[in-house]
């Protein structure tokens, strides 16, 4: 027999005024690495305990949580597949479903600018035209390539950072990787996605640096963020190359690689938005300057320029 549906799964989720917007909630789950790799597993067919185990280097109470925090948030929902024994299995709903547009973007982000990582990724082939492709990022109101310049974030009315900071819900692994309940690495297939959203402090700085901030002492006001976090994450992002520093300012700014996030960003804004929502209104307005219309994205193929759909993807 089904579990009861959470609360949250059919349909949005509303937040309650003045609290926590959809921003916060993206972090919330994007810079928790666990949640994000059992979600991808999740769409990539796993759904019993024991398949997670096996894909994942992840230890059973770590696992178990996720899966307890990740059914509570819809965005999979617990069967009972077998009564004697007991047993359940782990179906993605529509909520989680959803996620594949950030989850492709990560890939792609990963198999282009990360070319050092010790695994390579496959290729991708679109199914409706058979070929090997890269995902475009672009408007729906123009159907055009969107680059990172054109697509300027402004606070909507729910904005601002005092309501988009995380609440920190699971515990992530510390910078030394110690900890019993998050032992070994994760599965390594997106690395500097990880240095990125394996913490929610990283994860803000970057969203701010896309919003316009430069400054570190900007970073910490804005995310009332300890110096020290703020510090140790900026230096990452230099060392990654996601970040640089102005010769002849105290600034940090975006290099190629740290603009060409801007998909992972803008999908996981436009899934949060789509299943968050606060009473005031969004928390970010996007604009396409090219068209200047409201950007809402779509991921095409670059080969037949059509849009992309999560069963129409497959690696090769």
């Amino acid at each position: 027999m089904d579990d009861p549906q959470p609360r949250t799964a059919s349909g949005p989720t509303e937040l309650a005024p003045g609290g926590t917007n959809a921003v916060g909630h993206m972090l919330a789950l994007l810079g928790d690495e666990w949640s994000l790799l059992v979600m991808q597993q999740a769409l990539l067919g796993a759904t019993r305990y024991g398949q997670f185990m096996s894909r994942l280097p992840i230890s059973n109470s770590v696992l178990t949580r996720r899966l307890g925090t990740l059914t509570a948030d819809g965005l999979l929902r617990r069967h009972r597949y077998q009564d004697r024994p007991p047993r359940d299995e782990y179906l993605v709903t529509a909520r989680g479903r959803a996620l594949w547009p950030i989850l492709l973007s990560i890939w792609e982000w990963e198999r282009r600018w990360v070319p050092e990582q010790r695994d390579a990724l496959p290729g991708m082939r679109h199914i409706s035209c058979g070929e090997e492709f890269h995902p475009l990022l672009s408007c729906s109101a123009c159907e055009k390539e969107a680059n990172p310049g054109e697509v300027v974030a402004r606070w909507g009315p729910s904005g601002g950072w005092q309501r988009a900071l995380p609440v920190a819900t699971t515990r992530r692994r510390s910078g030394s990787g110690s900890g019993a309940d998050d032992r070994d690495s994760p599965s390594g297939l997106f690395p500097q996605t990880m240095s990125v959203l394996g913490n929610r402090w990283a994860c803000a700085i970057l969203v701010a640096a896309f919003t316009g901030t430069t400054r570190f002492s900007t970073f910490q006001k804005l995310l009332a963020a300890p110096p020290g976090s703020v510090s140790d994450r900026l230096a990452r992002f230099r060392a990654n190359g996601i970040m640089t520093t102005s010769p002849e300012r105290p600034e940090y700014l975006l290099t190629a690689k740290g603009e060409a996030f801007l998909p992972v960003l803008v999908t996981g804004l436009q899934w949060a938005q789509g299943w968050f929502s606060a009473p005031e209104g969004p928390a970010v307005n996007l604009t396409h300057t090219a068209c200047d219309q409201v950007f809402h994205p779509v991921l095409r193929c670059d080969r037949c320029k059509e849009p992309l759909t999560g069963n129409s993807v497959q690696t090769i």
